[in-house]
């Protein structure tokens, strides 16, 4: 016979509300399930009618934030395998067990140690059982049952939002929506009215009113004006238990911003403006503002301006600025004072967006009158173009003509022009123009490889006012030539095996070239005619700017010929033909069974002690720099040991060697003629030192012809720095001076005047001493002392 255990969970509910009884646990064995009732009835006895294992259990209610100061009761468990001996344990498990519900192991009874709260948690489900205290084991299966909180009215209404912002348009009907306000309540909504919420307004009326069950705010006065009041705040309260007396309540506030639309047309603060322009103001120049007022705000408020009529049409425009809705006035054609002077302008304000519902409060629109006066300047001259682009080609002779600009005065003057070239942008002065017709033209050879463009800047300037100048750029392009052979692309040097076959592929060339054709370079190869048809390598053109050197023979031998140079031709497809040749170099080597590579050194197999030959070039090299050193050194000390002729003070020949000695009278013009230092072309360029004695000839340095108004001081201390720096000037040179007489001569005074008050007769007859250059001299003083002897 089958044995059934059970056990019995009693609960004790603390206030007068019946129980419901709701199925809640499954099957806990493989019987089939049938249905058994637990009731519980005040403090009565329970009665258990069980079939089989099945068992089911209510849910029951348990008040939320109990204020009692013991635990709140919530049941017994108790099991008919409970004789009291203590045997049993009671376990509890589940939603809060051990913390907020506790049971007493040996009893049964369960109690709430905690305030619940049924907002943080309205539903506990826990998990009872009944073990053998010695063993461990369940005496009966796990049963489960809920405890549901009981809601109370704990909870006031609270907003979404503790600020609300909300917009609607000024001159709005009645009825507009404006914004919709929700409150949430914590309560329980399924039970009583504690859930229930209900909205009025507080502050805000009247102009806005709002729905008691929805909270939908809408507008309740009739045209309110944003130009007039823009911001208004209004206070909402939700009540919960339909707004009856008792309920709990919650406020926000919502702030309502009234938004613009287009009720105000623009307004010209003054009927008639004046303004100034200059006659050189550039299309595009502002001239003046203009501003028309409008009470709106945003786009509404936008303002178009334009030119409906006057004078100037044509020469001016009005464009709005978007940030300050400001009219400006611009320059649209250039003006010219001598043409109009003055110019009347009617300048129109309007809105571009307009509603249609206010086009009765009248146009949207106001004009005004603008008056514009144009001022006279010395303009600068004005280039035919803002650019100029011209194209040389790289192989132009110097003068070679470009190209030319033009420039002229604006004014009625018409003033002449002079044109220049900005030399900060030609530093290395290639270019050149002539400044009357302005003429580009070069003055130095140019090259296409160095600089493709040259960018220079002409300067026009009046020539009666040179202050009134004017700037062009100039883009000159340089055309190819062909002027550069082309060459190896790299140094090839390449090796060949001693057991090389016949037509092998030893090495591919390539190619570049500076130029740049328009068709694209092609170049081909072929060997140079020195090498003959007798050359052990021949050349294949792959008609693809690449050549390639093939072997004509089978086998080459090192110890014959270890390096063979191969000349190569190259040339172009252009016009004129460009052709260089380069040389390859290929060494014999020998090569392992897969064409590796292995010694290419026969000298090592033939002079094993002997110098490679560059080491003999290096050699002998060195010894030629070495002889040509020393011949240097002896020419040098050769030179040093010049002597001039004139070995003392005291012989005095054709020219004064030292400075501050007097010339040799007025007939002396051939020592040193003054003329020269005025007009230096008259110096004979053959004219030889006569202090030294000459050993070489050489050429004589031509240098510049000085203008007429040169001065001999700065024409003198021009030759002393251009000898100073000339490497074929004598050591020394001589030098008189006759804008000055010196002091301290050798041959004293010659003046007459002075030889007055000299004490005692003087003998001249040292003046015949000196040469024919002084022979008058001698006569003059040796007469006045034979007039005085007789």
């Amino acid at each position: 016979m089958r044995t059934y255990r059970y056990f019995l969970l009693l609960f004790w509910v603390g206030q007068p509300y019946p129980t419901f009884s709701t199925p809640l646990s499954k099957r806990t064995s493989g019987l089939p399930a049938k249905k058994r009732a637990l009731e519980l009835s005040g403090n009565s006895k329970n009665e258990l009618n069980r079939s089989k294992r099945s068992w089911m259990w209510n849910q029951f209610f348990l008040l939320e934030e109990y204020t009692g100061s013991d635990y709140q009761y919530v049941g017994k468990l108790h099991s008919d395998q409970d004789r009291g001996d203590g045997s049993l344990k009671y376990i509890l498990s589940g939603d809060g067990a051990g913390d907020l519900f506790i049971i007493n192991e040996n009893t049964g009874d369960i109690q709430a140690t905690k305030r619940l709260d049924r907002e943080e948690k309205p539903v506990y489900i826990l998990r009872a059982q009944a073990v053998n205290r010695r063993t461990g084991r369940p005496v009966e299966p796990e049963s489960e049952f809920i405890i549901k909180i009981h809601d109370i009215n704990d909870n006031e209404p609270i907003f979404t939002k503790e600020v609300y912002t909300a917009t609607v348009p000024e001159m709005s009907d009645v009825g507009t929506f404006v914004v919709q306000v929700t409150a949430t309540d914590a309560d329980d909504p399924t039970y009583g009215n504690s859930a229930k919420v209900v909205y009025s307004i507080l502050q805000g009326q009247p102009y806005f009113s709002v729905e008691s069950e929805t909270g939908i705010i809408k507008t309740a006065l009739l045209n309110m004006d944003r130009e007039n009041r823009e911001q208004y705040q209004v206070v909402i309260q939700a009540k919960d238990m339909g707004g009856q007396m008792g309920g709990l309540s919650g406020t926000t506030t919502v702030n309502i911003t009234l938004t613009d639309v287009n009720d105000n047309p623009p307004r010209f603060s003054q009927s008639t403006y004046q303004f100034k322009t200059l006659e050189s103001s550039p299309p595009g120049t502002p001239i003046g503002r203009i501003k028309a007022s409008d009470a709106d705000m945003g786009e509404n408020a936008e303002i178009e301006y334009s030119i409906t009529e006057g004078e100037g049409l044509d020469m001016f425009d009005i464009i709005t600025d978007q940030d300050t809705q400001e009219g400006i006035i611009t320059v649209k054609k250039l003006l010219d004072f001598e043409k109009k002077k003055v110019y009347t302008l009617k300048v129109e304000a309007s809105n571009p967006h307009v509603e249609p519902r206010f086009l009765y409060l009248g146009p949207f629109k106001d004009s005004a009158t603008v008056r514009i006066t144009v001022e006279d300047v010395d303009e600068p001259p004005v280039f035919s173009k803002v650019t100029y682009i011209l194209q040389i080609r790289e192989d132009a002779q110097i003068n070679t003509t470009i190209g030319s600009v033009s420039a002229q005065d604006p004014d009625a003057a018409r003033n002449p022009i002079k044109y220049s070239v900005d030399r900060h942008t030609d530093m290395d002065r290639i270019f050149n123009i002539d400044s009357g017709n302005g003429s580009i033209f070069t003055s130095k050879l140019l090259d296409r490889e160095t600089v493709l463009w040259h960018n220079i800047t002409v300067i026009a300037t009046e020539i009666n006012n040179p202050k009134q100048s004017s700037r062009v750029p100039l883009y000159i392009k340089v055309l190819d030539v062909n002027d550069n052979a082309p060459e190896f692309a790299d140094f090839y040097e390449t090796f060949v095996c001693e057991k090389a076959k016949a037509d092998q592929l030893i090495q591919i060339l390539r190619a570049i070239d500076k130029d740049d054709p328009y068709s694209g370079h092609q170049f081909s190869f072929s060997l140079a005619p020195e090498a003959g048809s007798g050359s052990n390598f021949s050349i294949q053109d792959n008609k693809d700017n690449t050549a390639g050197i093939l072997t004509r023979k089978n086998g080459y031998n090192r110890q014959d010929m270890s390096t063979y140079l191969l000349p190569v031709v190259i040339s172009d497809n252009d016009y004129p033909v460009q052709s260089s040749t380069g040389t390859v170099t290929v060494r014999v080597c020998a090569c392992d069974s897969h064409g590796n590579m292995q010694s290419c050194h026969a000298e090592a197999l033939i002079h094993p002690t002997g110098l490679s030959t560059g080491a003999l070039v290096a050699i002998l090299l060195c010894i030629v720099i070495l002889l040509v050193t020393v011949v240097l050194f002896a020419a040098l000390r050769r030179q040093r040991k010049k002597e001039p002729l004139i070995i003392s003070k005291e012989d005095i020949r054709d020219n004064i060697v030292s400075y501050n000695d007097e010339g040799g009278g007025e007939e002396d013009t051939q020592a040193f003629d003054i003329g020269t230092l005025r007009n230096p072309e008259a110096i004979e360029d053959n004219k030889l030192r006569r202090d030294i004695v000459p050993e070489a000839l050489f050429l004589p340095r031509r240098t510049p012809t000085a203008r007429d108004n040169t001065d001999v001081r700065d024409f003198i201390n021009q030759r002393l720095k251009e000898n100073d720096t000339d490497p074929t000037a004598p050591p020394y040179d001589s030098l008189a001076t006759y804008a000055y007489e010196g002091t301290g001569s050798v041959a004293d005074s010659l003046s007459s005047l002075e030889s007055v008050t000299m004490d005692g007769d003087q003998d001249y007859d040292y003046l015949s001493d000196w040469g024919p250059r002084f022979k008058k001299l001698a006569d003059m003083y040796g007469g006045v002392d034979s007039d005085k002897d007789s």
